[in-house]
């Protein structure tokens, strides 16, 4: 699991019937300090986020099809699991 930043919508006008119905985001991973790592991914938005949230994503299939309702969709990849409210830095307790 990772955190990233969604930075845009993805309008597919064709797609694998497995996407039918599901909203997909490109998403920023994003380092501890919040700064962009790597290249953006493209995820199945299973939490309702939006431009601009900072989420969680998982990038394993399994844990991404459970997490959008869709155990059988082989071609589910990567899902945004939640929206992160706040990330708290300091030593752990």
């Amino acid at each position: 699991m990772t955190a990233g930043r969604v930075v845009a919508s993805v309008v597919s006008t064709e797609k694998h019937p497995h996407y039918l119905g599901h909203k997909l985001l490109m998403v920023q991973p994003l380092d501890a300090s919040l700064a962009p790592k790597g290249k953006p991914l493209v995820a199945v938005d299973g939490v309702q986020a939006g431009i601009g949230d900072l989420v969680l994503v998982v990038d394993e299939g399994g844990s991404a099809r459970s997490v959008v309702g869709a155990p059988d969709a082989v071609t589910i990849r990567t899902a945004i699991c939640g929206i992160i409210d706040r990330i708290d830095l300091g030593a752990a307790t």
